[in-house]
Formats: structure tokens, C-alpha cells, sequence
């Protein structure tokens, strides 16, 4: 239902933004047509990626390495992928999803998407030349560090 409402509030605010200026709602929907068709071959590249890993991995498999019950070595494994991985928010929650209900913990699930979000290995070259290296080192430890306090402080509520 929430996501009916979601579709109907962003057609009506498209319709009142063509109703307002058609110029410009063509030119944003040209952008936006224009921004997913580059977004595109790494969306599918990644969805591939994840549909592999939940195929050839089996849910017991999953819940062996990334379980509840594999706790630190689980959290740690889902921390590195989580760090070296550059997936945006829409696909991480789904994917985050699947993992939780192929077996993995709780805790295992919050590092894995605390990481993912917070920690910024893939893009640090960047983040070097913008605000140099000791900051990036200092906030991406800081930010890996966070990952495990909130995984186990979420893991031990939803226990």
C-alpha cells in the first residue's frame, strides 16, 4: 500500500511539474533517462553478481559463513566485503534482505550494511585528493570501527 502511495505521489508531483513548465520537465526526464541508461551496466553487472552468489550459495552455506552464530568471524567477513563493495542504497537494502532471509545474523546483516555505506575503500583515492590522506584514513577507520559498535548494539536489541 505505502509503495502504491509512494508511485501515485510521484506521478501527481510529475504532472504538476509539466502542468507548471513542460520545458523543463521534459528536459529533467531527459536527464534522469539519460542518467539511468549509464547506471545501467553496473546495476546489471552487480544484480548478476548478487543473483550468482545467492544461487551457488546455498541459504546453509550463507548461514554457515555469515550465520548468527558465526559471530566476530561472520561480522568481520561481512565487514570486508561490505568495505571494498560500491553498491548504491537502493540495491544494498534488497540485497541485505535476501542475505537475511538465506540465513545470515543480524549483526552479520548491520556491519555488512554499515560498511557498505560508511566505509569508503573503493572511493579513498578520491576522498585522498579532496581532503587528504590523514582525514580519509581517520574517517574511514573511525566509520569501520562505528560498524561493529552499531551491529552489536542492533544485534543485541532484535535478540
Amino acid at each position: 500500500m505505502f509503495t502504491a502511495f509512494l508511485y501515485a505521489l510521484a506521478l501527481s508531483s510529475l504532472l504538476y511539474s509539466y502542468t507548471r513548465d513542460r520545458q523543463k520537465t521534459r528536459k529533467a526526464l531527459m536527464v534522469a533517462k539519460n542518467s539511468f541508461f549509464k547506471l545501467l551496466p553496473e546495476f546489471s553487472a552487480i544484480l548478476i553478481l548478487i543473483g550468482l552468489a545467492l544461487a551457488l550459495l546455498s541459504p546453509r552455506a550463507i548461514a554457515g559463513l555469515i550465520g548468527g552464530q558465526s559471530g566476530f568471524p561472520g561480522m568481520f567477513i561481512t565487514s570486508i566485503v561490505g568495505s571494498v563493495t560500491l553498491i548504491p542504497g537502493f540495491i544494498a537494502f534488497p540485497l541485505a534482505k535476501s542475505l537475511f532471509d538465506s540465513g545470515a545474523g543480524v549483526s552479520q546483516v548491520v556491519v555488512f550494511i554499515s560498511t557498505l555505506m560508511m566505509v569508503g575503500f573503493v572511493t579513498a583515492p578520491l576522498e585522498i585528493r579532496y581532503f587528504g590522506k590523514k582525514q580519509t584514513l581517520l574517517r574511514n577507520s573511525l566509520a569501520y570501527l562505528y560498524s561493529f559498535v552499531v551491529a552489536l548494539i542492533v544485534g543485541g536489541i532484535i535478540r
